[in-house]
């Protein structure tokens, strides 16, 4: 394994401040990294420092991108001589809310996948849900609002609100079953490998299912209690990308370690 980071947009000698915690970790940890100007990739420039190593299996961790962004950067990596352990397509299929659904549907709220310009009404119509949660296929309304709407026509609101606060909506429109959730029960994990891995070393088994279903090297999960004590599951995320939440940087280098 061969780690990639962002520089400092004005500093491409030193890792980007959003991750220089977990880059200490890395380092401490013995791990080989290189790092690479976010901006200058954006400007369809990639040039990792020092250059990859020929050969090597390259896992990026930085900032979210779309798939097709992906797609450029894992080009950028093999044009050097290396590669991404995680290929295009199994990056989309983590980061993509439909990707991941039909395997994990037992376990999920259930959702409805659907076009910007759709009759979400319409959509929904028969359902009889308590409220509607609504989100892009990656993101939700982080502001105060929230993204549930408490009747379906109000889920036109939230989407206008996602591009406006967002900018655009990715991929599409996710309208999900909402459920009474314990928030503060929340829990991320990390798979690596086909291996669930957990903060505590304590792996709950719908975790490590969802670890043998999904056909992706390196991604996170994320699960909650509902009201009355199930666990379920909430969300997954290409592992290059998803924040390391309640894990400190010294268990993330120590996951990435333990592999096969």
């Amino acid at each position: 394994m061969y780690l990639l980071y962002p520089s400092d947009p004005f500093n491409k000698s030193a890792v980007d401040e959003e991750y220089a915690e977990e880059f200490a970790a890395v380092v401490k940890a013995g791990l080989a990294y290189s790092l690479f100007s976010f901006e200058d990739f954006e400007s369809d420039r990639f040039r990792a420092r020092p250059v990859l190593p020929a050969g090597v299996e390259v896992v990026y961790r930085g900032w979210m991108m779309t798939p097709e962004s992906y797609a450029r950067l894992a080009e950028g990596v093999a044009a050097s001589g290396a590669q991404m352990k995680t290929s295009a397509e199994e990056y989309r299929r983590c980061h993509y809310l439909p990707e991941w659904y039909p395997v994990c549907e037992a376990w999920t709220p259930e959702t409805i996948v659907a076009e910007r310009s759709a009759d979400f009404v319409s959509l929904v119509s028969g359902k009889n849900w308590p409220a509607y949660f609504v989100k892009d296929y990656v993101k939700s309304l982080t502001t105060q609002r929230g993204s549930v709407a408490q009747t379906p026509e109000g889920i036109a609101e939230v989407v206008s609100l996602i591009e406006q606060y967002r900018g655009s909506v990715e991929g599409g429109i996710c309208i999900r079953k909402f459920e009474e959730l314990r928030p503060e029960t929340e829990e991320r994990y990390f798979v690596l490998n086909r291996k669930a891995f957990s903060r505590d070393g304590n792996v709950p088994a719908l975790v490590a299912e969802v670890a043998e279903r999904v056909s992706s090297p390196f991604f996170s999960v994320d699960t909650v209690l509902d009201a009355s004590g199930q666990l379920r599951l909430i969300e997954l995320g290409d592992g290059q990308v998803s924040d390391r939440k309640k894990w400190t940087p010294a268990q993330f280098a120590a996951m990435l370690q333990n592999r096969p």
